[in-house]
């Protein structure tokens, strides 16, 4: 296994290890002499470029001194993706707080994302997750703001200085719904105008005039790397699927490169996004009984 067949799993299992050390106060060189191993060895296994065996695992672990359950969470990330897909299960979590997803978010140096029905998580105003939780009756009350403040806390990627370079396709469908009503609305339309100014933030509208598209199938993600290989990310309402074989890879790519068809330009999907503030503007000044049309 080498930097560019480190895979999803290897990487997350590498960073918690290195997490575990660092929390111990460790070096690598000297966790290396205590357990028997090269600095190298240390190095390559928390970096996820060689396999390391449940065993290894609990060994590393057990010199940094985790509590048992903190073992046998970690330990559990030595398998898991022979096929190139791994399943990780939110819990109680939303996605937003799952590490896996936080942890290749953050590492990535490109992300594409499609939307079909809401605005992508990193995109959407307080205002409009809050909503959209509460409307979908899935999240009980007590931990609807615990997930808002969560994808507010991803959020900083976007403020880093050198973040990844994004492109967003968003169905004209996830414009249309209005989720909190029309000045949630037209807020979080102005905030797509102003992130879509941004120099490393592409936003493209699939318009409803497009008729069927390639990604029909659902929403996804695709995190690029500079080093290692692309993983795909797919999530349903209990788990996230992180996909990274060559032909799952292949497909999205396909499906990308479909979308940029059909899709319209950056210019155009500004104007299409000001239209929609617009719209939601004077809908709400109407129901504020200002006369407006």
């Amino acid at each position: 296994m080498d930097g560019r067949n480190a895979t999803a799993r290897s990487r997350e299992l590498g960073d918690e290890l290195k997490r575990a050390r660092q929390l111990q106060g460790l070096k690598g060189r000297e966790l290396a002499r205590l357990i028997g191993w090269t600095e190298t060895k240390i190095s390559r296994v928390e970096t996820g470029k060689i396999p390391c065996s449940e065993v290894d695992a609990a060994i590393y672990l057990a010199f940094c001194r985790v509590t048992p359950k903190e073992l046998d969470r970690i330990v559990e990330l030595c398998s898991g993706d022979e096929d190139g897909t791994w399943l990780r299960h939110h819990g109680e979590k939303l996605p937003d707080q799952l590490r896996t997803l936080v942890l290749h978010e953050t590492t990535a140096s490109a992300i594409y994302s499609l939307e079909l029905n809401r605005i992508p998580g990193l995109l959407q105003t307080e205002d409009y997750a809050r909503s959209m939780m509460r409307e979908a009756r899935m999240v009980p009350e007590p931990g609807i703001e615990p997930r808002v403040q969560a994808r507010m806390e991803r959020q900083i990627l976007l403020k880093r200085r050198v973040p990844p370079e994004f492109t967003f396709y968003i169905h004209e469908n996830a414009l249309r719904l209005p989720v909190g009503g029309a000045q949630v609305m037209h807020e979080q339309m102005l905030h797509l105008l102003f992130v879509a100014s941004r120099q490393f933030c592409s936003i493209q509208v699939v318009p409803e005039a497009a008729g069927a598209h390639a990604g029909l199938a659902g929403p996804f993600r695709l995190m690029q790397y500079t080093d290692q290989q692309p993983v795909i990310c797919v999530e349903t309402q209990n788990r996230s699927m992180f996909m990274e074989s060559q032909t799952d890879i292949a497909t999205y790519w396909l499906i990308l490169g479909n979308l940029a068809e059909v899709a319209l330009s950056v210019k155009e999907s500004r104007s299409v996004l000001a239209s929609y503030a617009s719209r939601y503007d004077r809908t709400e000044a109407s129901s504020h009984g200002d006369g407006v049309a």
